[in-house]
């Protein structure tokens, strides 16, 4: 199975602040089950810095927090990812870090920068959900499934 996977969950220094969200349960379960890993961070394929300001999504459009408008970055990167995905040869899953303006499956922080979720989804989810990509947030992901025969039945359900 090919499976993206946010390059922050797999210890890579992509974060906005420099850091990383490394999740060494899905890393250890990905290398378990012997899965074919792309790492993706559109934020950095549309040209954002290491570190940069923090981003959230505000009415649709993704601004920084000193309120300049980063979407086209952020378009630009989703858009790139997904070409190289493509050319690739495609996935079957995407995990993605929660709460990203860029990968946030089914919940984002709402654009006042104070924590508040909002329901909604990163601008790289759309598009991945455009094109029939499963997603699931690495939050909801019970790794068990990522062994099973029918791993990606049910995905949207539990993103």
């Amino acid at each position: 199975m090919r499976i993206a996977v946010s390059a922050c969950l797999l210890g890579e220094l992509c974060k906005y602040n420099g850091g990383s969200n490394r999740n060494h349960e899905l890393i250890e379960a990905l290398r378990v089950w012997g899965h074919e890993v792309i790492p993706v961070c559109p934020e950095v394929a549309g040209g954002l810095h290491i570190p940069r300001p923090r981003a959230e999504i505000r009415a649709g459009e993704v601004v920084n927090e000193f309120g300049e408008s980063v979407d086209a970055a952020f378009r630009a990167g989703a858009k790139a990812e997904f070409r190289r995905i493509e050319e690739a040869g495609g996935v079957d899953l995407a995990v993605l870090q929660p709460r990203s303006p860029s990968c946030g499956v089914g919940t984002v922080y709402d654009g006042t920068f104070t924590g508040k979720l909002v329901p909604g989804d990163g601008v790289f989810v759309q598009l991945l959900r455009k094109r029939g990509i499963p997603v699931v947030a690495a939050d909801k992901l019970q790794l068990a499934d990522l062994g099973s025969e029918d791993e990606c039945e049910g995905v949207d359900r539990i993103a």
